[in-house]
Formats: structure tokens, C-alpha cells, sequence
């Protein structure tokens, strides 16, 4: 049985237009009338009836965003349709960006509303299944051989945490919300010397002000009011091993002078203690600002800042380690596989992963990884196609008709593929990438390469190199300075590499191009 489906909307007629068709559909609804009090509710004793949420976005106080950035901080991994009278893209966007897992547009159709609805609790089912088999497999430590990369903007990253392991010294992980940060922290603990002991992590972006003292130091029975159990905190709860604090450009300053001692002594107060307490711990931060600039605002203290910048390491967002995400979205695919072994996908057209890898990914891994997701569960065929990402088909193209449903929304959109975009084969690894009239595998789809030639032999890097720069004049239709940044390279060197292959840059598009 499924559990209730909460209401966050102010406008009292939708509200009970919403209640009605919820009750015909056979769901039970909770029904609150703006952001906080919607909020009220997944934070209080009932929040694990709810299985989805309705929000609407344009409310007075707290608005639909907010409650999404809310949930986002607050670890609240509920399904959210969003509605919007609005039928803008951007407006749309900026929802999914921040976790929205489908829209509706006012009024919606009963029939696109319990799809929507459907959907949601599919999702929901089959991750609670995913976690269930994630826990029967039990753990095993990660190493940096785990993580799923082939991109050199990484091997960087590798380096670097490879060396963190082998000593204790503090280590501060910059990037992006998304891109994995957690996931080298881990990396570095199941490679060091303390692979066998805790690892402890602490969102401190996601803890109240008043409580974040108490959650990293601890405190004693009855040292403030709600105190009615001793305490110990995460510092003592990672002794002997590692404390991860991610968002640590959140801590307020208050709390940071006494983080500041506890890294440089080994020691923490506990509030309403009578004594210090020593810990031993490997400390990981993490956070997606700039720390440095944080320190120049007088929002971080700056001994502080250089604490724990002794071993910095950052990590790139998705949009430059383009290369990854073929292997990210296998390794994601085959995620969801074990939870229905009856149905497994082939694989994912190359047209779609094409659009994939054209995206700019703001939400990064993350993003990625719930796109994928839902994509997989919700795909009709055995095949990942455009159809199956139809957020990401209508940023990538430009346009969506927002009050069709999902799948006839993406087959407006026009997507500039082959004829044969959709016959593919799968490689060895239950990939689909390249068309099935290739002479075996030779023939590329569109936006990929050959990697090999007509011997079987790994091509040359100067022919690859030579054959992505016309691709992607071709692509941009001889704009260099796209052209430029789309490669990751400046455009003197675009220049500079065009004269080598003794090409013309004002020659403009490829098919004027001798080859």
C-alpha cells in the first residue's frame, strides 16, 4: 500500500481541485497550505507516510524553490511534481535543477496528474528496493580502482587523493554540489591506513545554527533544554578513524574557532562538559564555495582556512570530464538492473547518449545519476532512448510543449540524428553505441569517434585529435570561439593546431575542408 501524497499549495480552490481527484485516484492526501507548513510536515512525525509531493511554485513566503532547497539541505528524498501555471522552460528547469522530479502545468488533466503520480511511486518502489539490495551485499571499502572515470581531468584527482592516503595530514575538497565529492573522501579513507575504522560525515550545511555545537562536539544530559540524553558528537564518534565534513564554508564562526582548536589539539568541549575529551581523527572537508573569498568577507575565519587547506584537491564538474559520462550511465543502468532481473535494458541509443554528453550537467553526477534513474525505470522499450530524457532533450534542443506528457512532450522536439538513430547493437558490455549496418564496428554514430582503424589497431592521437577539431567545427558551424570552449582548449591553440593539420580557419565549415 502506498503512503499519503502531501498538498503544498496556497490557493484554496486548487487545493481542494487536488484533494478530489487525489481521493478518486484512491491515494490518501495531506493537505497544507504554503511552504512551511508543507515543510512542517516532512519534518515532523509523520513524514514517512508521505510517498509524494505536490508543490506548487509561486506561493507568498516560502516559495516552491525553497522548499525544494529545503528538502535538498534537510537529506529529504521524497518524489516532488512540481505545478506551475507558468509554462516557461526556465521555470521548469530551475525546478528540476533543484530535485523536482516532474512538472505539471495549472490545470492539469486528471489523466497527465495520475501518470505523474504513477511514475513517482514507481521510482520510489524501485529505489527502496535499490537500498534493500545495496544493504544485503553489505560493504567492502571503496578505493580510488572503484570510482567510475576515464576522463584526464581526473587523473589529477586520483593522484592527489593516492598520496592523501598514505599520511593523516587535513585534506579540503573543492568542487561543485554534485561532482563527487563524498565519493573521493571515501576513496582516500578505504585506501589509507584507516580502511577498517569509521567514517563518520556530517552535512553541516544541513544542521540548524543552534544545534551544530552539540551534533560535532556533543554535550551532557541536561546541558540545554531537549537535552535529555548524553550526547557524544560526530569528533568522538570518528576517533580512531575518519570525520568528513561536508559544506564546512557553512559552519557558522562561532563554531569554527572551536573546530579550529579541536584539529589543532585533538581535543573537544562538549557542551555542558567539565572536561575536554581527546580524539584521534583523519579530518576530510569539503564545500562547494570559495573559501578563500569566504575568508576575504569576513564569513570564514582564516587561520581556519589554512588549517584545512593543507592538502587541497579539486574535483571537476562533469561538463569537463565530458568522456565519463558513457561509462557513468552504464554503471548507473546497471545499478537499477538488480531490482527487476527479469527486465534488463540493452543499453542506450547513441543518439541519446550524444544529447547526454551535449548537456551541461549543472547538477553534475548527481544530476546525471537521477536522470538515468528515472529514465531506466520508466522506459517502456529495452533501450534507453531521446524519449526517456525528456528534460534534458528540451534544454538541450530548446523547446518542450510543457502540458503534454513527458514521452509525446520529447517527440515535438526535433533532434537533428541519422535515419537509423535508433538501430543500434550492443558492445560487449551491453552498451548500445553504434549502428548495426556498420561493418561490425567501425562505422561511428553521431558526436562519436572510431577509436580503432580499419585493422583493428587503436587509431593515432594526432588522427582522433584532427578528426574531433572538424567535428566540432562542423558542430558549431565554424564559430572558433565555441568551437574553443566546447574543446577545453584556448582559442590560440585551436589556431595553432588548425595551422599544424595545415587546415584554413577562415575557411569556415568542415565540408569546405580539404581531408
Amino acid at each position: 500500500m502506498t503512503g499519503s501524497i502531501l498538498i503544498v499549495d496556497d490557493d484554496p480552490v486548487q487545493r481542494r481541485l487536488l484533494e478530489a481527484a487525489l481521493t478518486k485516484f484512491g491515494h490518501t492526501a495531506i493537505v497544507t497550505d504554503g511552504g512551511d507548513a508543507g515543510l512542517d510536515v516532512l519534518d515532523g512525525p509523520n513524514a514517512r507516510e508521505v510517498s509524494v509531493v505536490i508543490l506548487d511554485l509561486v506561493m507568498p513566503g516560502l516559495d516552491g524553490i525553497g522548499v525544494l532547497k529545503a528538502m535538498r539541505e534537510r537529506a529529504i528524498n521524497i518524489p516532488v511534481i512540481v505545478q506551475t501555471a507558468q509554462g516557461g522552460i526556465e521555470t521548469v528547469v530551475s525546478a528540476m535543477r533543484h530535485g523536482a522530479f516532474d512538472f505539471v502545468v495549472k490545470p492539469a488533466s486528471p489523466d497527465r496528474l495520475q501518470t505523474a503520480i504513477s511514475n513517482a511511486l514507481k521510482v520510489e518502489a524501485v529505489e527502496d528496493e535499490m537500498k534493500r539490495v545495496s544493504r544485503r551485499r553489505g560493504g567492502g571499502h571503496l578505493t580510488f580502482k572503484d570510482m567510475i572515470t576515464r576522463s584526464q581531468a581526473m587523473d589529477r584527482v586520483i593522484r592527489l587523493g593516492q598520496k592523501a592516503a598514505a599520511s593523516n595530514i587535513p585534506i579540503l575538497i573543492e568542487g561543485e554540489s554534485g561532482v563527487g565529492k563524498e565519493l573521493v573522501a571515501r576513496a582516500i579513507q578505504g585506501s589509507g591506513d584507516r580502511r577498517s575504522r569509521p567514517f563518520v560525515t556530517v552535512n553541516c550545511g544541513a544542521i540548524p545554527d543552534n544545534l551544530v555545537e552539540s551534533i560535532l562536539f556533543g554535550h551532557e544530559k541536561g546541558s540545554f533544554t531537549g537535552a535529555t540524553e548524553k550526547h557524544t558528537g560526530k569528533f568522538v564518534e570518528a576517533s580512531s578513524g575518519t570525520l568528513f565534513l561536508d559544506e564546512i564554508g557553512d559552519l557558522p564562526l562561532d563554531v569554527q574557532v572551536k573546530l579550529l582548536r579541536a584539529v589543532q589539539e585533538g581535543e573537544v568541549d562538549p557542551v555542558g562538559g567539565r572536561s575536554t575529551v581527546k580524539v584521534d581523527i583523519r579530518l576530510i572537508s569539503a564545500t562547494h564555495r570559495n573559501l578563500l573569498q569566504q575568508v576575504k568577507d569576513g564569513k570564514f575565519r582564516e587561520d581556519l582556512f589554512y588549517r584545512l587547506n593543507v592538502y587541497p584537491i579539486f574535483v571537476p564538474p562533469l561538463r569537463d570530464r565530458r568522456d565519463d559520462i558513457p561509462y557513468l550511465v552504464r554503471h548507473f543502468m546497471e545499478k537499477v538492473a538488480p531490482t527487476d532481473p527479469r527486465r534488463r535494458l540493452a543499453g542506450i541509443s547513441a543518439s541519446a547518449l550524444a544529447m547526454l554528453q551535449a548537456y551541461d550537467w549543472p547538477g553534475n553526477i548527481r544530476q546525471l545519476e537521477n536522470a538515468v534513474f528515472r529514465a531506466s525505470v520508466l522506459a517502456e522499450g529495452d533501450l534507453l532512448t531521446e524519449e526517456e530524457f525528456p528534460q534534458i532533450r528540451a534544454q538541450v534542443e530548446g523547446t518542450v510543449n510543457l502540458e503534454a506528457d513527458p514521452a509525446s512532450a520529447a517527440a515535438e522536439t526535433t533532434a537533428e540524428t541519422s535515419p537509423q538513430a535508433d538501430e543500434t547493437v550492443a558492445d560487449a558490455t551491453g552498451f548500445a553505441l553504434f549502428d548495426s549496418e556498420a561493418p561490425a564496428r567501425l562505422q561511428p554514430r553521431f558526436g562519436t569517434l572510431r577509436a580503432l582503424d580499419e585493422r583493428g589497431n587503436v587509431r593515432a592521437l594526432a588522427d582522433v585529435e584532427l578528426e574531433m577539431i572538424k567535428l566540432a567545427i562542423d558542430h558549431y558551424n565554424g564559430q572558433m570561439s565555441e568551437v574553443a570552449r566546447r574543446l577545453g582548449i584556448g582559442r590560440s591553440t585551436l589556431y595553432r593546431k588548425l595551422k599544424e593539420y595545415g587546415i584554413d580557419p577562415e575557411a569556415g565549415r568542415v565540408d569546405r575542408l580539404a581531408s
